[in-house]
């Protein structure tokens, strides 16, 4: 087994972690230490970096602490480690094993992993799917996400189409917008604060924020009628894939049709080049519901099922990489 050393993510290291998500065969513009520090003031980092013998990084873990379990960092959509191209399986069992092992040094007694979907990697980046196999982890939350393939011969349903034509007989305008002022306070806070008495993720200036440091894959695109803003979508984009992260309409929405005629825009025309598109989970209830109604929307554009896998992993386990090689 070759030699790694851990070691906690320090600031003097900024450049050389995002210099490494730039080669990471599974990483977005999330793990960007600019995007994990915005929200610094709520959670404790415990980012780890690991190096080999030679100081060379090869593998990124974004994380935080809270008590005595590490968790891919709970600020995120998603996680888990975070490799260079050229990482084989045994390299990541090798690597699992020197973290998990530094964890357990340290008092760290679990690990809660919040795996990348696989339709965000590069390349193809599964190791620790196997290795919460072999580690015995405990599979704690499971999430379905509704993801439309944009390279297959997908179709849109006569409802979704029907939804549409409204939008287009009500003379609907689409913007792609840098202020996301009307969106916030006119749209998405009161229909959360309504709905669900909830607010959303990323206050305004959150957001306005973060789209200042990621201007090309945070956008944002509002539905208008008559000049007035009736609906709109918060899209990051990553390489392969754009994902919906907020979307919101006003009380009209189905009569207008705005949702879905914004919809079929961003994936016909601004996003036709995309991998996927990803409309997000339905899951309430750590993902033991579904909201039907939701989760049935999304699905009328085409898209279909991949999961996201949550794990807990005790960090004692460590030893039982020893022997997996013969």
């Amino acid at each position: 087994m070759k030699n790694y050393v851990v070691k906690k993510y320090q600031s003097t290291n900024y450049s050389l972690w995002n210099e490494f998500l730039a080669a990471a065969k599974n990483a977005t513009f999330l793990f960007h230490r600019d995007f994990m520090e915005y929200h610094s003031d709520r959670f404790q980092d415990y980012s780890l970096s690991i190096f080999d013998e030679k100081e060379n990084l090869k593998a990124i873990l974004p994380a935080n602490k809270v008590g005595d379990t590490i968790y891919s960092h709970q600020g995120l959509t998603y996680g888990g480690l975070i490799l260079n191209q050229k990482s084989k399986l045994q390299d990541v069992l090798e690597i699992t094993y020197y973290i998990l092992r530094f964890l357990n040094e340290n008092k760290i007694s679990t690990l809660n992993l919040k795996q990348l979907p696989s339709i965000y990697a590069q390349f193809p980046s599964e190791e620790m799917e196997y290795l919460s196999f072999i580690l015995n982890a405990k599979l704690v939350r499971r999430d379905s996400l509704s993801v439309l393939d944009l390279k297959t011969d997908y179709s849109f349903s006569k409802d979704r189409k029907q939804a549409i034509n409204r939008g287009i007989k009500n003379n609907l305008v689409i913007k792609e917008e840098t202020d996301f002022k009307a969106f916030w306070n006119e749209i998405l806070i009161p229909n959360l604060e309504q709905k669900h008495n909830a607010k959303p993720v990323h206050t305004l200036e959150e957001i306005t924020f973060l789209k200042s440091k990621f201007p090309k894959n945070i956008r944002q695109f509002n539905v208008y009628k008559e000049d007035k803003i009736v609906a709109g979508t918060t899209i990051f984009e990553s390489e392969n894939v754009a994902h919906s992260q907020y979307i919101s309409g006003n009380s009209d929405k189905n009569q207008l049709g705005s949702l879905d005629f914004l919809h079929d825009y961003l994936i016909s025309a601004v996003f036709n080049d995309k991998k996927c598109f990803d409309f997000g989970i339905s899951n309430e209830n750590q993902g033991k519901n579904i909201n039907q109604g939701l989760l049935s929307w999304k699905e009328s554009f085409g898209s279909r099922t991949i999961v996201q896998n949550f794990y807990e992993i005790e960090t004692k386990n460590y030893s039982l990489i020893e022997n997996v090689l013969i």
